[in-house]
Order: structure tokens, then sequence, then C-alpha cells
């Protein structure tokens, strides 16, 4: 990834009339006016006598990345359950997307979802499964497959596209997996933990992947995970969650020069927002791990 060397003193991107406050709730895309693509406001969610999520709010930009951590347990999957339809919320809260109210059962197949696990299926070869989710849409095979062959390159599986998944090492699996989800054009993608199961240099080669594809295609994304150098180095905001039951306890925006360069962790700007984003999840790890003390085992 090639890009002018910038001084730390311009990691900061504030104009002079308004000093950025690492810690300010609004994107830049939002200041700017742009209509929210999602907007959750007031959704809880319960299971049971278990709160997942408390009047949780969410807006998110056309084209923004955003990356949320939080505690064990604290509704990020559950989150991405019910932007992905597969879970309604409870009474009383709104989701809106596109500029419409909508109820959650109505995003089913709205968004594109790649879970933690890749799911290849072990007896597709690698363009099979790139585009399984459009093939099950109704695109034909051999228009697919066209399609498919176009973006190996980018994805870096030229010429592995008649392998089988076992052959494959477990980046060049989540890239697959990751072809599949871009392929099913959505406007929204939800990453949850998609680099979670990988080494530590291959998790850091795929996160520039990543930032190079979506600089490119320019989808809005949603993205889970438990790394905060993760969530700071992907993201134009991250949002740190609350212990169960679930709400936003601080939206970061992350104002860092892109493309951005693997030495940007080192910053002093960075190492700030770091800073800040770890006091938050500590203080409601805490909150989590005492609020199970004294329950049976």
């Amino acid at each position: 990834m090639s890009t002018t060397v910038h001084s730390a003193a311009t990691f900061f991107q504030s104009s002079e009339s308004e000093p950025m406050n690492p810690t300010q709730t609004v994107p830049a895309a939002a200041r700017a006016g742009a209509k929210p693509l999602l907007s959750l406001t007031g959704v809880s969610k319960t299971f049971g006598s278990v709160q997942a999520l408390r009047d949780l709010d969410v807006a998110i930009a056309p084209g923004e990345f955003v990356t949320i951590v939080g505690p064990s347990g604290c509704g990020k999957s559950t989150l991405f359950n019910i932007v992905a339809g597969l879970e309604e919320p409870d009474a009383g809260g709104r989701l809106d997307f596109l500029g419409r109210e909508c109820k959650a059962r109505d995003l089913l197949g709205q968004v594109s979802f790649m879970p933690q696990r890749d799911l290849l299926l072990p007896w597709r070869t690698v363009i099979d499964n790139a585009i399984l989710a459009v093939e099950m849409e109704g695109m034909r095979r051999a228009d697919a497959r066209r399609m498919a062959l176009d973006m190996l390159p980018e994805f870096g599986l030229a010429g592995f596209e008649n392998q089988y998944p076992h052959q494959l090492s477990g980046g060049m699996r989540q890239r697959v997996a990751l072809m599949r989800t871009f392929m099913f054009k959505r406007d929204l993608l939800l990453l949850d933990e998609p680099f979670g199961a990988l080494d530590a240099l291959t998790r850091t080669m795929m996160q520039r992947w990543l930032l190079d594809v979506w600089q490119k295609h320019r989808r809005t994304i949603l993205f889970i995970t438990h790394d905060v150098d993760e969530a700071l180095f992907l993201g134009d905001r991250v949002l740190a969650m609350s212990a169960r039951p679930g709400r936003v306890k601080l939206e970061l925006t992350v104002d860092l020069p892109r493309p951005r360069r693997p030495d940007i962790v080192t910053s002093p700007d960075f190492i700030e927002r770091k800073r800040i984003l770890l006091d938050a999840i500590e203080e409601e790890s805490m909150k989590s791990f005492m609020s199970t003390q004294g329950r049976p085992a």
C-alpha cells in the first residue's frame, strides 16, 4: 500500500475553526449531511429473563466503515442478527433502512452477512464457493462464474479457482468468504470477526487488504471485533458496547488519514484513541465479570 508519509502532527484531521475531539459522536459523513443508510433507535432485545440489548441507538452513514468492540456477551452478535433480519427486536424500538422504517424481517436478504466461520462447502471449488450466494439468488451459473473470474485477482485468488477449501490457508479461505460476501451486492456488509481465527501476521495482512477492497468498492461495513487495534486501524468510527444489556457506551471518531499505513498503530494519536477505548472496555468488562460472580456454575 503506497502513500505519502504523514507526520504525527497531521494524524488529527480537523479544521482550524473546529478542533477535532476524538470522542465526538457524529461521523464525518453525518456531519456533511448524509442521510443514514441504517439507523436503530431505542432497540432492545430480550431472551427469556435475559435482556441482551437495551435502548440501543446506532446510525450508520453510507460508505462508512464502523467497527464494534465490547466485552463478551454484550449483545454484538444479537445486534448483527437483528440487522441481518434473523431476529426481531422487542416492541418499542425503531429500525430505518434506506430512509424507510422497517421490521427486522424486511432486512433479510437486503444485507450481506459474513459470520465468524468461513462456511465454505468442502465439495465446491473456490470459484463455486464464491458464487454460491448469487447463484442461489437466481443468477445463471455461467454468468456468475464469469463475474467471479474477473474478481479473483482483486481478492488474491487468481490461479486458485479450481482448488478446494482443504487446499487453502486460513487467510485464503477468508478471502473466498469475503469475495462471496462482496459478490452478493448489497449496500451494507456485516462482518462478524472475520479474522479472529487467523495468526497475527496473516490477520494484519488481511486488514490491509480489506481496506484496499473497501476503498475501491465503498460499501458500508459494520465490523465486529474483540481487537482494539483492529477496530481503530479499520474504522471511520468505533462503537464501544457496554456490558449486558448492551448499548453504545462510547462512539469514537477515528479521523486518521487513509490509506492507512501499518506504522500508524505506533502514532501518538492512534495510541491516545486506544487508551480511551481500553478504558471504556475495561470498565464494562469488569461489570460483566462481577455480574457472573456468585452464580451457579
